[in-house]
């Protein structure tokens, strides 16, 4: 009990110090609230402490708290101790020492999912389904993700030893693997999709990632047939708002205001420009975005669309027009915090959810359409804040049949592709790789003593009416009737897998180019099939029609025509 009593003398002996350091902040009339709560939350975490029934970690509690009060703002207002600091410097620099491999789970063990090219993981032939069962003689099983994540990271240059279990190898494999820095790159991948459109991925915004773009897109200028750019960011969530100047600086002019961040503090206020000489400010480009392109990722595609700089081509942006920053706390802990919103050169933020109106059960909505502002690009073209980025040309979102996710939920498609690279030293290369009839039926065999269950559509739209016309009672009276039909539409395997050949072709090569060529296969092996890619490089190579858009004649007859 003696060192409760000390540890929270010491609590209070600092409360005063606390207090004192919001006072001279500054002078608002809430400070009789803010002191009165802060005095009400020290006396509660002090009787809980003391007498609940059961021991209870001050800490975890604290931090139980802390992320209640904070979840309540939004979701990017985090609490980070000080065991996960390194984390959040990942997130920023995208360093860190390690062995350069993802992992996931898979039963009670964990596996590599895909180690980075030219890694230390890569080096030491380390691969995809190859299943982590030890590492410095201590078993992962029941491991989660993260405590092997802990073991496998540490300082370069420093060795590790695991050991592996490899299918169709019965001993296991013992790997000793030296660490090294270890730097995700933002753009995994440049090149030629075909002889005159160029590529480029960009996956995040850590430091460097406007260089990275730079260098890229200098790098496919070298070839003299270059008539078009592909920058993709879809899936990408963000981070650093510097950088996202950067990128839109790639393509524009020096001097172009590109973000205004407008929050509480007014002295923290800011307009970003763009600093450097551009690379390119004529090239035809096309930027693809998806519901996962996220804040820094809007401030790129938003701001191209808003100079008329490019065509935006996908499904409206995820709509996070939110700015974190990161303020240090006591003990080298920190506090991320949203402290403004953005606007991008129209003037419009695309801020999707309003977190400070929740509605009574607590849920978040979107900003109404009510609210919802017009503005204008600076050729005069309409655009809209409160939603995300909506593309100028919008495509649905690629929908996979039910036994496709299926397979894939259950791993078979990452198991097969296991198989493949075990019985296939080689294959060709990743653009020119494709599924013949042979290994889909190979594939197709594979799977015919494999355990997946789905419904198709029908199944469920059948489960539903039985739902309905039972509450209704009418369901006796039609139940056979209804045992009939659900007879006919029982699904078929075979004839479902036959029907998905397509998509699952599409799910096969992907994977198994990856065996080979690691994320680059991935991204190569998607030009032949990528409905967004493909319709970016027919607009890039018309270039009436690229310009029609930036200019608003596309969307006139769009609505003039009905479309």
């Amino acid at each position: 009990m003696k060192k409760y009593f000390r540890r929270f003398r010491l609590f209070f002996l600092s409360l005063p110090l606390v207090l004192m350091a919001l006072l001279t902040w500054s002078f608002k009339d809430d400070y009789f609230e803010i002191s009165k709560n802060l005095d009400i939350f020290a006396t509660l975490f002090r009787e809980v402490n003391l007498y609940y029934v059961d021991e209870v970690p001050p800490g975890a509690l604290m931090k139980t708290g802390i992320d209640a009060m904070l979840e309540s703002l939004d979701p990017y207002t985090n609490y980070i101790p000080e065991e996960d600091i390194e984390d959040a410097r990942f997130m920023t620099t995208g360093q860190y020492g390690g062995i350069g491999a993802l992992i996931r789970t898979k039963d009670d063990f964990v596996v590599i999912a895909e180690p980075y090219e030219n890694s230390p993981a890569a080096k030491a032939d380390l691969r995809a389904g190859d299943v982590i069962m030890e590492i410095e003689g201590r078993s992962t099983e029941g491991k989660s993700t993260n405590d092997v994540v802990k073991f496998l990271k540490g300082t370069p240059n420093t060795p590790v030893k695991i050991k592996i279990k490899r299918d169709g190898v019965d001993d296991l494999i013992e790997k000793e693997i030296i660490r090294e820095e270890i730097k995700v790159d933002n753009v995994p991948y440049f090149g030629m999709i075909n002889d005159n459109i160029g590529y480029i991925k960009l996956t995040g915004f850590t430091r460097d990632a406007g260089r990275e773009v730079k260098d890229a897109l200098t790098s496919l200028k070298e070839n003299p047939e270059l008539k078009g750019v592909v920058l993709d960011l879809r899936g990408n969530p963000g981070g650093l708002l510097r950088e996202a100047i950067n990128i839109v600086n790639v393509f524009v002019e020096k001097g172009l205001d590109i973000v205004s961040t407008k929050g509480k503090v007014k002295e923290w206020d800011k307009t970003y420009k763009t600093l450097n000489a551009p690379v390119d400010t004529n090239i035809p480009l096309a930027v693809l975005i998806n519901r996962s392109s996220a804040s820094a990722s809007e401030i790129v595609s938003g701001s191209i669309q808003d100079l008329d700089r490019g065509v935006i081509i996908g499904q409206r942006s995820f709509g996070k027009g939110l700015v974190q920053t990161s303020r240090p706390l006591s003990y080298n802990t920190q506090l991320k915090i949203t402290t403004s919103k953005y606007y991008i050169p129209s003037g419009r933020c695309i801020q999707a959810k309003d977190y400070s109106h929740r509605n009574e059960d607590g849920s978040v909505g979107t900003v109404p359409d009510s609210l919802i502002k017009e503005f204008t690009t600076s050729k005069g073209r309409k655009v809209f804040d409160g939603g995300g980025v909506i593309p100028d040309i919008s495509l649905e979102p690629r929908e996979f049949a039910p036994v496709a996710r299926s397979i894939v939920s259950n791993n078979l498609i990452f198991d097969y592709a296991t198989l493949y690279r075990r019985n296939h030293e080689q294959i060709a290369e990743a653009k020119s790789f494709k599924v013949n009839d042979d290994l889909f039926a190979d594939f197709s065999n594979y799977l015919s003593n494999k355990e997946y269950s789905y419904k198709t559509e029908s199944e469920e739209l059948l489960e539903k009416w039985q739902e309905v016309a039972t509450k209704e009672n009418y369901f006796s009276a039609a139940q056979d009737e209804f045992n009939n039909l659900k007879a006919k539409i029982d699904h078929d395997k075979k004839a479902d897998i036959d029907k998905a050949k397509n998509q699952l072709s599409e799910l096969l090569v992907d994977e198994i180019a990856s065996r080979y060529y690691y994320k680059r296969g991935r991204i190569e092996a998607s030009f032949e099939f990528d409905p967004e890619i493909k319709r970016a490089i027919a607009v890039l190579n018309d270039q009436a029609f690229y310009n029609d858009i930036l200019s608003g004649k596309y969307v006139e007859e769009v609505i003039k025509k009905g479309k």
